[in-house]
């Protein structure tokens, strides 16, 4: 009683958040866009897009003009030559400074043009392998739900024979309590009732550790209540195998997300090395400039007078004073906006920079971009391997699944007659009860096997289905 108390708690415990959905259920489109919209690898891989999205801004926007303001204001104290009277001024001095430029790069060997293809072919590199991770999260919830519904089958088939092998318990307790059979039998049957309802709820476990699965890379905000709807699951035709690996992969190499990004990438890396060879060539850029300012030394007259005075200016030749009338003079600082007009500059000049030598930092930049493109180059060398791999790989698979579902229907057919028939003599007691649970316990592996067979055969076929670009549904 204590251990059918414990089973009934554990099976509670784990099936719980599996089947406390209420009437929602949740088909494979459904589970694919959720995925798509949560994952957290899907959203990295959005956030690296519009990264990529902003370098290409970036590279468009270098080949603008820049525009800078710039103002200021300070205070001089001791002897200095004021800028704007360019005279000696040794008092406390205040002066402001307003300017306004400007330079936009003419020729720069192609550098900003090829930055701008180079980031273009990132971006589209980074958009492909957005496509790339969502085919696999695609995939990976597609296989995690027919998980699902393997376990959820597997589990009606384990729960359909304890409830046929409890109704033989009961038969037998009939013939035990008339006389016509033996306890040992009712004691064998009995016995294989426990081993099959602790197979129930290994099954059950099983199956909401395969909801937990699913959920988890779906990244469910709450798994309580789910569940998945139940397609009827034909197994697909043979002739599905008829096309080769290798026409598989003729039509993957140019569809596949994964190789389109390398390709980007390799793009991308090879623009690079132009941009590389660019910082040899001379460099030309127009600038400009507009400022003008305000300094507290400069000073106008404002009015003067006479006092009668005299100053001498010289002697002449006969020996005679050169006088003139001495004038006392008021001065005041020139008015802030008189000055901001005195003292306005524009500029503008060309420059040309050549590159001789610079700590071979250019010889080496190219070096390196050199490599870094052979190395993408061979990445997609990589990529396009890897998937013929892959490709030729799921076909032999394929094919051995379905040789394995052929030959476990054979099986299963036989070891339906042969249970028939050991059924029939059990009825009649001429096949004792170990004999009996025997060979219904061959058939449940039997049928097992047939259904591990059909679900991986079907799943196998899935997979040439996503390398030729097909949806993934059921």
């Amino acid at each position: 009683m204590k251990l059918k108390l414990f089973q009934f708690l554990l099976a509670v415990l784990f099936a719980a958040p599996a089947f406390a959905q209420g009437n929602k259920s949740w088909n494979l489109q459904q589970c694919v866009d959720y995925a798509l919209q949560h994952n957290i690898q899907v959203l990295q891989s959005g956030i690296n897009v519009e990264i990529s999205k902003i370098d290409l801004l970036q590279s468009k926007a270098n080949v603008l003009p820049n525009i800078n303001a710039s103002a200021s204001h300070q205070y001089n104290f001791g002897q200095t030559i004021d800028r704007f009277t360019n005279q000696f001024a040794n008092d406390k001095v205040l002066s402001q400074n307003f300017f306004l430029s400007s330079n936009i790069v003419l020729f720069q060997g192609l550098q900003n043009w090829n930055t701008i293809r180079q980031n273009l072919f990132a971006l589209n590199a980074s958009r492909y392998q957005v496509d790339k991770t969502k085919n696999d999260i695609a995939l990976s919830v597609a296989t995690a739900y027919l998980q699902v519904l393997f376990a959820q089958e597997n589990y009606d088939n384990t729960k359909g024979q304890s409830d046929v092998t409890r109704e033989q318990v009961k038969r037998t307790e009939k013939l035990v309590n008339v006389g016509n059979a033996a306890k040992g039998n009712l004691l064998d049957i009995q016995s294989q009732l426990a081993q099959e309802e602790l197979a129930v709820v290994n099954a059950e476990n099983q199956l909401s550790l395969s909801y937990l699965t699913l959920t988890q890379l779906m990244n469910l905000d709450s798994i309580s209540g789910f569940r998945i709807d139940r397609p009827k699951l034909d197994v697909p035709s043979e002739s599905i195998l008829a096309i080769s690996a290798e026409q598989v992969y003729q039509l993957a190499v140019s569809t596949q997300p994964g190789v389109k990004s390398a390709e980007m990438n390799y793009k991308s890396a090879d623009k690079a090395v132009d941009v590389a060879w660019g910082s040899l060539s001379p460099s030309l850029t127009l600038s400009g400039g507009y400022g003008t300012g305000y300094s507290g030394a400069s000073k106008e007259v404002s009015d003067y007078t006479w006092n009668g005075a005299y100053d001498t200016t010289g002697v002449t030749s006969g020996g005679q004073l050169t006088l003139v009338p001495h004038f006392d003079y008021n001065l005041t600082t020139i008015p802030f906006s008189e000055q901001l007009d005195n003292n306005l500059n524009k500029s503008f000049g060309f420059q040309l920079n050549i590159p001789i030598f610079n700590r071979l930092q250019v010889h080496t930049s190219i070096e390196r971009a050199e490599l870094q493109r052979e190395n993408a180059r061979l990445n997609l060398e990589l990529s396009k391997q890897q998937l013929l791999k892959d490709i030729r790989q799921a076909h032999a698979d394929a094919i051995a699944a379905l040789s394995r579902y052929k030959a476990s229907e054979k099986a299963l057919d036989a070891m339906r007659e042969s249970f028939k028939y050991t059924e029939q003599r059990f009825l009649a007691g001429l096949v004792n009860a170990i004999d009996f649970n025997t060979a219904k316990n061959n058939l449940a592996r039997t049928e097992s096997e047939l259904l591990q067979a059909r679900f991986d055969f079907i799943f196998k076929l899935k997979v040439l289905d996503y390398y030729q670009g097909k949806p993934i549904s059921f």
